[in-house]
């Protein structure tokens, strides 16, 4: 299985979702730590970021550990640490934790399509697709929807 770890962004969504029972059953440890919308727009993207990742790292490090991080390193664990560039595709450890990250944001994303119907939430799981940004013009926004959220994609739009 650890041969088919490699960048998830490099995985079909099937192929993620087949790893994933593999991974938690696999892993010595794992912790899955999500954020709410208006915790985001408080606080932004990358500092809410930071503080899921230490939230998770503190769940599983254990003494004597040497903690894998993708790309930036996270402050105040008390453990070892190094953050690796491209690390999901150089760590196992790290894919692994990227397949469970992008398949429990991709569940959380279709059980989001359901509650709020005419996004179509399932088919872009939050990427601004032509079809997101069509749905935000003609809708408005969710209740999901970030209103703090700065991209090249949502500049036309009136949030």
């Amino acid at each position: 299985m650890l041969s088919s770890l490699n960048d998830s962004k490099q995985r079909s969504a099937e192929s993620r979702e087949a790893l994933y029972p593999l991974i938690l059953r696999t892993a010595t440890r794992a912790a899955i730590v999500s954020r709410c919308v208006r915790r985001i727009d408080g606080h932004g993207l990358h500092r809410t970021n930071v503080a899921a990742l230490r939230e998770a790292l503190l769940r599983v490090a254990r003494p004597g550990c040497l903690c894998l991080t993708d790309g930036f390193p996270v402050p105040a664990t008390g453990y070892e640490q190094r953050a690796l560039i491209d690390g999901d595709a150089r760590s196992a450890a790290i894919a692994a934790a990227s397949i469970l990250a992008k398949v429990t944001r991709d569940r959380y994303m279709r059980r989001a399509d359901r509650l709020h119907p005419g996004w179509e939430f399932a088919a872009h799981v939050g990427y601004a697709t032509p079809e997101h940004r069509a749905a935000i013009m003609s809708r408005g926004v969710s209740p999901l929807h970030r209103l703090s959220f700065q991209s090249i994609a949502y500049q036309q739009l009136e949030l």
